[in-house]
């Protein structure tokens, strides 16, 4: 069963929240966070690299330092501030009429590597150290990792109840039309049935922030070993999350773009695609698919639909099953021999939430040779996989929205 916490967050006024509050270290480029930050926008210290001209290295000391540089300096300012007491939060997101209602609280390190804190991505190396650094030179979760259970019926309604009875503290809507609430739960004895309740549940699922999770985890270890007077109780033992019922949670489609056909033309691209699918063209507008084992194509200014042929997958494998499997196994591995596709640099992917017409514009321009939009998977899919301790091929599943960061942030001591 799982043990979550509240916890005593270091956050925005109410009044400047909306000007904190800012798009996942992963979801922009330097170029783009750069453009996107407004004076307190927390990229400056998620993506500190934006603070120079020109913008250097993410990964360089320099843009590490004035990563902890300016942490320090929101809060002298006040544009971050330490609430008294531990409590939970309810953190609200609200897209095209659809609203999903998630708890922010502090997961256990030890679910995590007891495997009571279940992920079906992969991550790499890289990414992680990259987030450890932030951790360790922070000491903090600055951004909270995306998770999700089974529903609780009595999480629920006292969700229902304290949103429908209370005002949000934090409430507006960002230029995406996405609006955002937050409620701090004051009552101490809600507070305290929350984790009871959340100790009869057997599992958390890492929705997003797999490299997070990861990191905060192997932090979590590195002050363990490094402190002599160890207890258990420390908030080290702890990271920041926000847990969604998996009722709410929508996911969209991930989609791949592929810099080059492997030395092939476009027709004898398609003549090897003929193998293990069934084709269609489809004309010069984008064709979304619309079932399981039904891909699209984009290639040479035309779109094609693409139905995998039974011979290509098994439904009585969780993972075979999966169109992001079926095109990593017969195209992107057999025909375009991509190799691995964590580390390969010939791939690209995109969330579903820049379209279709996204991938046919990168396409069109000669950045890109080929792009294939895939079927979204659903939650049972994310939740059977990982309850088998599967893993699903890299970036698989997109969710939106995405949660904003720097509405909480939870210190490590």
């Amino acid at each position: 069963m799982v043990k979550i916490k509240p916890f005593a967050a270091l956050r925005p006024p109410k009044k400047i929240a909306h000007e904190i509050a800012s798009r996942p270290y992963d979801v922009l480029n330097s170029q783009e966070a750069k453009a996107e930050a407004g004076e307190k926008s927390l990229l400056h210290i998620i993506k500190p690299e934006i603070d120079f001209d020109p913008i250097i290295d993410e990964h360089s000391p320099q843009a590490y330092a004035k990563a902890v540089e300016n942490f320090h300096l929101w809060q002298k300012r006040g544009w971050l501030q330490q609430d008294p007491k531990e409590t939970y939060y309810i953190y609200a997101q609200t897209m095209n009429h659809h609203t999903q209602y998630g708890l922010v609280a502090a997961a256990a390190v030890d679910d995590y590597l007891e495997g009571r804190i279940k992920k079906h991505e992969l991550t790499r190396k890289d990414k992680e150290d990259d987030r450890m650094i932030h951790l360790r030179i922070q000491n903090a979760n600055i951004e909270p990792v995306f998770l999700t259970y089974p529903d609780a019926p009595e999480i629920n309604e006292l969700i229902k109840n304290i949103t429908k009875n209370h005002p949000p503290e934090y409430d507006f809507t960002t230029k995406d039309n996405i609006s955002h609430h937050l409620w701090t739960i004051n009552n101490p004895h809600t507070n305290t049935r929350i984790t009871q309740i959340f100790a009869h549940i057997p599992a958390l699922y890492v929705a997003d922030g797999h490299h997070r999770t990861a990191a905060a985890a192997r932090i979590g270890l590195e002050k363990r070993q490094t402190n002599p007077h160890h207890t258990g109780h420390e908030k080290y033992n702890y990271f920041m999350a926000v847990i969604f019922p998996e009722s709410h949670l929508q996911i969209i489609d991930y989609n791949r773009l592929i810099k080059d056909l492997n030395g092939l033309t476009p027709a004898q691209l398609l003549d090897q695609l003929n193998t293990p699918f069934d084709i269609t063209q489809q004309g010069p507008q984008p064709y979304t698919p619309t079932r399981p084992h039904n891909l699209s194509m984009y290639l040479d200014g035309q779109w094609y639909s693409l139905k995998a042929k039974p011979a290509t997958y098994n439904d009585n494998d969780p993972i075979a099953t999966l169109d992001v499997t079926i095109l990593s196994t017969h195209v992107l591995d057999h025909i375009l021999h991509l190799g691995d596709l964590r580390t390969s640099k010939r791939i690209d992917f995109v969330g579903g939430i820049r379209g279709l017409h996204e991938l046919q514009r990168r396409v069109d321009n000669g950045e890109m040779a080929v792009a294939f939009a895939l079927h979204p998977v659903t939650m049972k899919q994310l939740i059977d996989i990982a309850d088998n301790g599967h893993i699903m091929p890299p970036k698989t599943t997109w969710f939106e929205p995405k949660l904003r960061s720097g509405l909480t942030i939870h210190k490590l001591s």
